[in-house]
């Protein structure tokens, strides 16, 4: 699926006064295409990810998925069009009591009939599907543990896993390794760049982990104070752009005892761990 935001300005309903705002963002993916989005804390990360979403209209400018603007639909093909992407916040919405299996199935039901969504939930529909799933985040053992029993990071990974079940042309995925370690979301960002690209699924991201970022993504977009900073080449992001685009933000930047950033080398991509918030 491809998407294109032109001259999008925007501010999520629920922000304060004055927060960051959304200006005159252009965004272009190709069908297939993988983007990373990184910045400070305040930069706009999410509210980005709801326009991308279709779920925030935005208040100048334009979206489209294949050159259709979701907001010119009626109710009924704004429904389906929403079915075509796939949205995993940081905090996956999953009811405590639910077994994870059902939680993962849930993915599937923008293609489901309301009669095989209700039946799912008393028999699961595709338990080995839900089980595959699972595995390429190490959790196939917790099929049918219940939600409430799991860590954090479980959910987190139970969340992605979710993605993978939805026919979905187009993945958000927002903040995936904030309550991961180093290796589980080396893990987990190679599951969903890998599968994604087998699919010829569009994959869109935002991440604090600028190290994981630069490593699993040909493409960054720094977003700052809901500004583009810059869309370029992995390649081409080297500290002096990193240290600028986290001007007054460096703890969110630097991990306790890597090399300061004036210590590299110019066009050198830092190697930098994040503190995630």
């Amino acid at each position: 699926m491809r998407l294109d935001l032109r001259g999008v300005h925007a501010r999520h309903p629920s922000a304060p006064r004055g927060s960051a705002v959304l200006r005159s963002i252009d965004l272009h993916l190709a069908s297939g295409e993988q983007v990373a989005v990184i910045g400070p804390s305040g930069a706009g990360k999410t509210t980005l990810m709801e326009l991308a979403a279709a779920s925030l209209r935005p208040g100048e400018g334009r979206i489209a998925f294949d050159e259709t603007d979701p907001w010119t639909l009626g109710a009924a093909a704004l429904k389906r069009q929403r079915g075509r992407l796939f949205l995993a916040p940081q905090t996956p919405p999953l009811p405590p009591r639910q077994r994870v299996v059902t939680a993962v199935l849930a993915g599937c039901l923008p293609g489901w009939s309301l009669a095989r969504s209700l039946r799912s939930l008393f028999y699961p529909a595709d338990i080995e599907g839900a089980r595959a799933a699972l595995a390429h985040f190490d959790l196939a053992e917790k099929l049918f543990a219940r939600v409430d029993r799991l860590s954090g990071g479980e959910r987190q990974r139970v969340g992605l896993a979710r993605a993978l079940m939805a026919p979905a042309g187009l993945w958000l995925i927002d903040e995936p390794l904030s309550a991961l370690d180093p290796t589980r979301s080396r893990q987990a960002l190679a599951a969903l760049t890998g599968l994604a690209r087998e699919r010829g699924i569009t994959l869109l991201a935002t991440l604090h982990q600028v190290d994981m970022a630069l490593a699993h993504f040909d493409r960054i977009v720094g977003l700052r104070a809901g500004v583009v900073a810059f869309d370029l080449p992995a390649a081409q992001v080297d500290a002096a752009r990193l240290a600028a685009l986290y001007a007054q933000h460096e703890a969110e930047l630097v991990s306790p005892g890597a090399p300061p950033f004036d210590a590299l080398p110019p066009t050198a991509a830092a190697p930098v761990l994040m503190q995630c918030r």
